[in-house]
């Protein structure tokens, strides 16, 4: 009986972690280390950008004062040249000076309200830019005026703001003194100036709220100050009266030096040439405040990393004590273990190294193992115990066994699995093997894999072969082709990569059935299977086209000489169950090389199949190398084919008309529909440049829906215009009839437009005729019972017979101009061209003749009784308001010059 183990209480697991404390305590001492670094990274980091802002406004803070300086410098020199030119003239004309005719003359500025006056020795005022006040006394008395009358200087003089009394407002005097010819005093010039003047370039938009500009002279005095809400001039914000005595400089004021009880970083310059410092003021609340959002962030980013690195530190805590009670249970649990694994289905061993001389192991000694490990080796476990692995082992040791359990010691693990030698009759053919590495040497686990691994293979090798054929597939291709292409890359030989597609192979599953052509198929997989060489490989890649790998070939002409092979063994008939007919199929190969053609598979097939489109194109049963100009000649397809689905979607169809008429009057019975591109760079394209390539893409359904809808179209304006309607006949191909929805086309064009079924006839080629059943006879049936009139285009040059004619029952057939054109030269053609028309006639059929261009034509087709005629002798394909006048006309064999289309 094996005995359950009691669960531990909860006292019992602390004891066990006090234990091993440890183990546990370098968690909360290492988060509370890391901790403190983050506090101390976000104090330091808040004290070096705090240092960093307040050494950035220092430095901003004193160029802006350096600015103001130099702008008061220019504002003051400005009003200097004015007083010096004024005195200039003023002494150039001996005193003759009028400065109301120097204001009417736009000499004197306007700007600042800027007002001056000259005095005489004694303060009267001679004159000014200013009405003299009544009662006036003059200047005497002013300080400005006396320093000039006692000091012979010339130098400008700066008062302070004082209240004029000519203009009788707050002004600055800027002052210059007058000598007589004998260097006496003889008066002042003034300029009065607002203090505002000063302070004007001041853009007070770009200080902050508690901010401000100060202008004062170097004595210390007031002159104005600008802040963001208001101009000062006689209250100002910094009380400072002292003289400066640095030319420049930046500080902080305590808040007590401020009206507004706020401190402050000032920077101070003094204007170079005049007595005046002009000063900025930068609020430091306003940095805090600034900062603020910055400071809370780091205090954030610290409170949040201490919370994570806590919650970490509980986490990894909590997971060593998970560990060590883990460990704890392990330790009991492991004689239960044990002899659970003896009805486990693994085989299970314990090894322990043994070591040679030089203390590398050479070999495992076998400790334990379970009854199926037994098993596995065909021996009682008590056999195998204390035995060493080499003795148990002898054949699979060096091979099997020694790498890996050398491995597992060095690693800790090692993993894989390895199939074993067959021997008698042993079922166990694939095994799983697990190495872990212990404390005291290696558990081993086996397990039996033989039959998911059969399994396994078997899946793969339906993935990697066609169902039909047998062939590798597809799927195979993709990882066995690179592989190849490496190969040949490292040994330096040449590979090629044939395309190989069954030309005209649809045929036999349209005419046959799909069964045909799947035994087809098979066959022809077997004959290319037996033509290629032991070395080279063969998969189909679906459909009918496969790919072969030359793998071993050593030049083009060894190549060329498979291709020719392959073209050959698929040229000679197949005889398939269906009947005791032969059928012939060929094949288009296109090849490529390894390295001339590409570095790799995917390239390599690319070229092979672009190889193959050329060679199907210019001869099917041949074969092609690759060439640049072939795949040049691809993307020009593909460029030509995106356009033409653009020119389609965009409106650059447009359609010309030829008309049909009597060949008996001339008189215009029906006219042709035919499309032309009118491409934005090439210019207007005929059909044959881009019809050829709409068939073979399938672009042909989307091109004559556009076709129908633009003639139904044309046909209701020509009604609206109050022409004479005859009916427009449209091309139609087979593609068109195949796709299954050309009736209801038509039916929808004919109501969208408000048009009777007898404006529009369908010309189908006479290819299109020859099936007997399908949706193109349907169609064919569907167009008839909706009244539409159908007609047989370019009779002569297809394959029908008179019973296929008979049974579709057409309106009418047109003779193809190939006959047309040889009526003139023999009699056997003529007699030809009469059978034709008597056999329409005789199915009650109307009869046109196509390509009549000469009168000698005309007059012969007249003679053999055809009922209408359409060619260049009556008229070209022309543009819709050409046609409107053909129209109007009628007849036109009186028509002498036809416009050209």
């Amino acid at each position: 009986m094996i005995a359950t183990p009691q669960i531990p209480s909860l006292q019992q697991k602390i004891s066990l972690l006090r234990g091993h404390a440890s183990s546990l305590a370098p968690w909360p001492a290492a988060c509370a280390l890391l901790i403190a670094g983050l506090w101390f990274w976000a104090a330091s980091t808040i004290h070096y950008e705090q240092r960093d802002l307040r050494d950035r406004t220092f430095a901003n803070a004193s160029a802006q004062a350096r600015t103001y300086a130099d702008q008061i410098e220019r504002s003051i020199g400005q009003l200097d040249y004015l007083m010096q030119s004024l005195l200039f003239s003023w002494q150039k004309n001996g005193g003759a000076l009028h400065l109301e005719e120097q204001v009417n003359a736009g000499l004197v500025p306007a700007a600042a309200r800027i007002s001056i006056s000259v005095f005489d020795q004694t303060g009267k005022l001679l004159t000014s830019t200013l009405a003299e006040p009544k009662g006036w006394q003059g200047v005497a008395s002013r300080a400005y005026f006396r320093a000039h009358a006692a000091s012979p200087s010339k130098a400008l003089a700066i008062s302070n703001p004082m209240r004029s009394i000519v203009s009788e407002r707050n002004v600055m005097i800027l002052s210059r003194r007058i000598d007589d010819t004998d260097g006496g005093f003889a008066g002042v010039l003034a300029i009065a100036v607002d203090p505002e003047f000063l302070a004007s370039f001041v853009d007070d938009t770009k200080l902050g709220r508690d901010d401000f500009v100060s202008i004062r002279n170097t004595d210390g005095s007031f002159i104005a100050a600008k802040s963001r809400n208001e101009f000062r001039v006689s209250d100002p914000i910094f009380r400072n009266t002292s003289p400066v005595t640095e030319r420049m400089g930046v500080t902080v004021r305590e808040a007590a030096r401020y009206a507004d009880g706020k401190a402050r970083i000032v920077a101070w310059h003094t204007v170079q040439s005049y007595p005046l410092v002009s000063i900025v003021g930068v609020s430091e609340g306003a940095l805090k405040e600034a900062y603020l959002p910055r400071y809370r962030e780091i205090q954030l980013i610290a409170g949040v990393g201490s919370l994570v690195l806590a919650l970490i530190a509980a986490a990894c805590v909590r997971h060593a004590a998970l560990r060590v009670w883990r460990a704890h249970h392990m330790r009991e649990v492991h004689e239960a273990y044990r002899i659970a694994t003896e009805n486990a289905r693994e085989g299970f061993y314990m090894l322990r190294p043994l070591y040679g001389p030089n203390r590398e192991v050479v070999d495992f000694l076998i400790e334990d193992c379970n009854e199926r490990g037994a098993m596995y080796r065909g021996m009682a476990r008590g056999v195998l115990i204390g035995k060493t692995l080499s003795a148990m082992l002898p054949s699979l040791f060096d091979t099997h066994m020694l790498a890996a359990c050398r491995q597992a010691m060095a690693d800790g693990l090692y993993e894989d699995e390895i199939q074993l030698p067959q021997r008698g009759s042993r079922s166990v053919q694939w095994m799983q093997r697990r190495l872990v590495r212990s404390s005291a040497g290696l558990a081993v686990t086996l397990r039996d894999i033989t039959e998911s691994r059969l399994h396994q293979e078997a899946l793969e090798q339906m993935a990697n072969a066609d169902a039909l054929t047998s062939l590798p597939n597809r799927h195979w291709l993709t990882g066995y082709l690179p592989a190849a292409v490496e190969q040949a890359r490292e040994a330096g030989r040449m590979l090629a990569v044939m395309f190989v597609d069954l030309d005209d192979f649809k045929n036999i599953n349209d005419t046959l059935g799909h069964a045909a052509g799947d035994e087809l198929l098979k066959a022809a997989a077997l004959r290319l299977n037996a033509v290629i060489r032991p070395e080279d490989r063969v998969a189909r890649l679906g459909g009918d086209e496969f790919t072969i790998i030359v793998q071993a070939a050593q030049t083009r002409e060894e190549v060329a000489a498979v291709a020719e092979r392959v073209i050959d063994t698929l040229w000679q008939p197949f005889m398939l169950s269906s009947g005791k007919r032969q059928h012939v199929v060929h094949a288009s190969v296109g090849v490529s090389i390894f390295p001339d053609d590409g570095t790799s598979g995917e390239a390599l097939l690319k070229q092979a199949d672009i190889a193959m489109y050329a060679a199907k194109g210019a001869k099917k049963g041949s074969y092609r190398f690759f060439e640049p100009e072939f795949e040049r000649r691809l993307v020009t397809r593909l460029n030509r084919e995106a356009e033409l689905k653009l020119a389609i979607q965009n409106g650059e169809l447009l359609l010309h008309y030829q008309p049909r008429v009597r060949s008996d009057s001339g008189e215009i019975t029906s006219m042709e529909a035919l499309v032309r591109w009118n491409h934005p760079v090439q210019g207007l394209m005929a059909p044959n440049e881009f019809i050829p390539l709409a068939e073979k893409t399938g672009l042909i359904v989307p091109l004559g829906m556009e076709v129908v809808r633009m003639a139904c179209a044309q046909l209701a304006r020509w009604r609206r215009q109050g022409l004479p309607l005859v009916p427009v006949s449209i091309n139609v191909s087979a593609q068109q009839l195949d796709a299954g929805d050309l009736g209801a086309i038509l039916a929808g064009a004919l109501q969208a437009n408000g048009l009777e079924a007898r404006l529009l006839q369908v010309e189908i080629t006479e290819s299109a005729t020859v099936a007997e059943d399908g949706p193109a006879m349907l169609q064919l049936a569907a167009i008839q019972q909706a009244g539409i009139r159908l007609y047989v285009d370019d009779f002569g040059t297809g394959y029908s017979c008179l019973a296929q004619l008979k049974r579709l029952d057409m309106d009418g057939l047109k003779i193809d101009r190939a006959f047309t054109s040889e009526l003139d030269n023999s009699a056997s053609d003529a007699t030809l061209f009469r059978a034709i028309v008597s056999m329409a006639h005789a199915l009650q059929m109307r009869v046109v003749a196509e390509g009549v261009e000469t009168a000698g034509q005309l007059a012969a087709v007249q003679e053999l009784a055809c009922e209408e005629v359409q060619g260049y002798f009556v008229s070209r394909p022309l543009p819709a308001d050409a046609v409107a006048r053909l129209m109007q006309q009628r007849f036109l064999f009186a028509v002498e010059n036809q416009v050209e289309g």
